[in-house]
């Protein structure tokens, strides 16, 4: 399973951005209807909604709030994009980890990768601009998805692009050309993209947990933050 893979290299992978995801000024962010601020807000207004964020931060004296990996969350209410009224589930478990900081923060390559694909997903609540880099570890390919970046750095970027570990390819972008968020990254490792370019899903259905979760593992194998460590903190 890419998992273990993963697990067992945990010591090569570089940061994915350029700050200590363990410092003191990071704090973990609930998105679940369990967090009344977020159940009772109307979440379609964008600037609204990052002030809700920047609120979430502020309570715990941080700047920079990380979570999400197979959070069953409601701020996707906001968006027909995942279903709601559409169909009998609507998509809300969450297959990434995001890090909610400053639009223009740069990315880093965790590893060694080539672009594989670039899109901008520019449905309301969507990634909006998009990249997927594809690894290589002992034989077997995977892929990183990077989503709700800024424009600009994107435009630079080529499909076969070849990127050193450590090297800024991208930044977070402001909305509402990152997809009509506040400002974040939305970060997600993908054993296989079933043939997707410059797209995949970052939410699923709940009752396909499973099958999801063995396609997308944990992302926090890669940012090692220990706030999203699943082992120590029982989530």
């Amino acid at each position: 399973m890419l998992a273990d893979l993963l697990l067992r290299h945990q010591a090569e992978f570089g940061p994915v951005l350029p700050i200590d995801l363990n410092g003191p000024n990071v704090t973990r962010l609930d998105l679940t209807d369990n967090n009344p601020l977020v159940a009772h807000a109307d979440l379609r207004d964008t600037a609204a909604f990052e002030v809700i964020v920047n609120a979430l931060l502020a309570a715990q004296d941080a700047t920079i709030g990380v979570g999400g990996y197979l959070e069953n969350r409601i701020i996707y209410r906001r968006s027909q994009h995942f279903g709601l009224g559409q169909v009998e589930e609507a998509r809300s478990l969450h297959l990434g980890i995001d890090v909610w900081i400053a639009a223009g923060t740069p990315l880093l390559a965790p590893l060694p990768a080539r672009v594989h694909s670039l899109a901008d997903n520019a449905s309301f609540g969507d990634y909006g601009i998009t990249v997927i880099l594809q690894h290589e570890l002992e034989g077997t390919t995977f892929y990183s998805l990077y989503g709700h970046l800024s424009r600009k750095e994107w435009t630079l970027l080529r499909v076969g692009q070849q990127l050193e570990k450590g090297q800024a390819f991208a930044t977070v972008g402001p909305y509402p050309e990152n997809g009509d968020w506040p400002p974040h990254l939305h970060f997600q490792l993908i054993a296989d993209l079933q043939g997707r370019v410059g797209d995949f899903p970052g939410v699923a259905r709940p009752s396909e947990r499973e099958i999801w979760s063995a396609l997308c593992p944990d992302p926090n194998l890669v940012l090692q933050c220990s706030l999203l460590d699943r082992r120590l903190n029982g989530f």
